[in-house]
């Protein structure tokens, strides 16, 4: 590459990590102010009135905005890689213009109640297709899969779902059409829903890191304050150390991004070694850098204190937004490979605040 395309490429990159950064990469799918105090302590259930689905994009919705950015989109490309139980096509977003190049995974909804993370990644499928970022496509092939659990995200499933407390165009579940766990799903592959993403994006293209987005309860808390979010890299014991350090410093991006804005603040998730998570299985399986993001608060849940309202979604996605952002950032350019991973040591588990514990990961 010349010398001035490098520094064009460099300069391009900053612009990048600084939008992102300041959450101006928001551009508007369902976009909100982000509030001055960290967002765990932002609004909560009682704060919000009542919990909504209403204004999160429908599968129908998504599906339209997609195939509207890859019109406009020279870059990317839209990819069908399988169904749900119910028939909805699962998509694929692509963009890779050199398959030696390092290549990013990032994952969403696994769980149909955890759509804000969704959302973030439209937007960030927006963003890509601007000037601005047009440089970051030089260094990273980018793979996006924006909604894996379509059914349980429509509520269209063979359960009731008449305890949910979401009021709105629908309810939203965890599970899938079977009432099945897709994110417990990774050694069988019997859903299909995990074979897609298996067999059409995992054992098809070349994968060097994935970020698998989720949300959890709204009581996990670090250091007495509530979190905005946790983290947590492969803890199964067949992972191999180096791919468990290069997805810590996956983890070290996100930190160092999220949680110096002021509004975040995150915690060491506490999750199981039990390789039926992606999080564990697929870094064991395809030797890929993973990394857990758990997000605060679900769209929709039967439980009381699990579900926060839709003023709570604006920062949510800005958080989801500036993780994807600065990460595709970090290995365009190759400074992923000097993030400081001395944070784990000292970063603290998030513990519950009473109440219960949530249903996460």
């Amino acid at each position: 590459m010349h010398s001035k395309e490098v520094t064009h490429v460099k300069k391009s990159l900053a612009t990048f990590r600084t939008l992102a950064a300041t959450g101006a990469l928001a551009l508007a799918v369902v976009a909100a102010p982000a509030p001055a105090i960290a967002v765990g302590e932002g609004p909560n259930y009682g704060g919000n009135g009542q919990i909504t689905t209403s204004k999160l994009a429908t599968y129908d919705q998504m599906v339209s905005f997609l195939k509207d950015q890859d019109a406009k989109q020279p870059a990317m490309e839209l990819e069908v890689i399988g169904k749900t139980v119910k028939g909805r096509d699962i998509h694929l977003v692509k963009y890779i213009s050199d398959p030696a190049k390092p290549t990013i995974l990032y994952l969403t909804q696994q769980h149909g109640n955890e759509q804000l993370t969704t959302e973030g990644a439209l937007e960030f499928v927006k963003h890509l297709g601007t000037e601005k970022s047009a440089d970051i496509l030089k260094g990273v092939n980018i793979l996006v899969v924006p909604m894996l659990n379509a059914d349980g995200a429509m509520g269209d499933v063979d359960f009731s779902l008449e305890d949910y407390i979401a009021k709105g165009d629908r309810n939203m579940t965890r599970f899938n059409a079977k009432g099945v766990d897709l994110n417990r799903d990774h050694v069988a592959k019997i859903q299909p829903e995990t074979q897609a993403l298996h067999n059409n994006v995992m054992g098809k293209y070349r994968v060097d890191y994935m970020i698998d987005l989720h949300h959890q309860g709204t009581r996990a808390e670090r250091d007495g304050k509530l979190v905005s979010g946790s983290i947590l890299y492969p803890t199964t014991p067949n992972a191999d150390p180096a791919v468990v350090e290069r997805s810590k410093q996956l983890g070290a991006v996100v930190f160092d991004n999220v949680d110096s804005t002021g509004w975040g603040h995150l915690g060491k998730y506490q999750g199981g070694s039990a390789e039926t998570i992606s999080r564990n299985g697929i870094s064991v399986e395809y030797g890929i850098a993973t990394l857990l993001f758990e997000m605060r608060g679900m769209s929709d849940h039967y439980l009381d204190g699990y579900a926060l309202g839709q003023r709570s979604n604006g920062y949510l996605i800005k958080q989801t937004v500036t993780t994807l952002t600065s990460t595709a950032a970090a290995i365009a350019d190759g400074s992923i490979a000097d993030a400081d991973t001395s944070f784990w040591d000292t970063l603290a588990e998030q513990t519950s605040r009473p109440a219960g514990e949530a249903d996460d990961e």
